[in-house]
């Protein structure tokens, strides 16, 4: 609190004399001095930075493509403020796998021009950016739920919430494929219960085409 000090100045007579009950006054007059205080109001620090509302922020959680021994996929969590990045470079920073194995040698470095940044969008779509022209090209016959990395922009820097991200979901198609698929001695012909597949293996099967 600041105060600050005023003078206010009236003025007064020199002197009177009676005169029939009146008084006389002198042309002359000299100013009595009177302080006045008044108490100003200042903002404190701590009154101007709860003035200041906080950027909202995105909850992100990032399921992996394969269950563990005790059969639940592994979860990992990340939060960042909302519309400031792309998925791929919040999963980069968090140190979160975003590439198989290919794409860990061929991604383009986030240029938009290989398609090897696959993610599906479990939840929270609707805070994300709408798909972009690269990923209408590359993501042309994959689910709707399936988004490029590099592509998308996670808040408008207005939303917050939660999204849920299922990394890899190539290979948790292939995992599932696998679960359901007879196999025989590697490298030889395997039936499969789905009509109008086989698969030919060399190792340990991987992927069906």
């Amino acid at each position: 609190m600041a105060s600050l000090s005023l003078t206010s100045i009236t003025p007064q007579p020199t002197g009177f004399s009676p005169r029939k009950n009146n008084y006389s006054y002198p042309s002359k007059l000299i100013p009595r001095k009177r302080h006045v205080f008044v108490t100003l109001a200042t903002a404190s620090p701590q009154t101007s930075s709860s003035i200041t509302s906080e950027k909202p922020e995105i909850e992100l959680e990032f399921v992996g493509p394969n269950p563990g021994s005790d059969g639940t996929y592994p979860v990992d969590k990340a939060k960042e403020i909302s519309g400031e990045k792309l998925l791929r470079n919040i999963m980069s920073d968090n140190k979160i796998e975003l590439y198989a194995a290919y794409g860990k040698v061929m991604n383009c470095g986030g240029g938009g021009s290989c398609g090897t940044c696959i993610v599906e969008i479990l939840d929270g779509k609707d805070l994300l950016n709408e798909r972009t022209n690269t990923e209408l090209r590359y993501l042309k016959k994959k689910p709707e739920s399936w988004r490029l990395a590099c592509q998308t922009i996670v808040g408008n820097k207005e939303n917050s919430g939660k999204v849920v991200v299922q990394r890899l979901p190539q290979w948790k198609n292939a995992y599932s494929l696998l679960n359901v698929a007879v196999f025989v001695i590697p490298g030889h012909f395997s039936a499969s219960p789905l009509p109008n597949r086989f698969l030919v293996t060399s190792s340990p099967p991987f992927w069906n085409c």
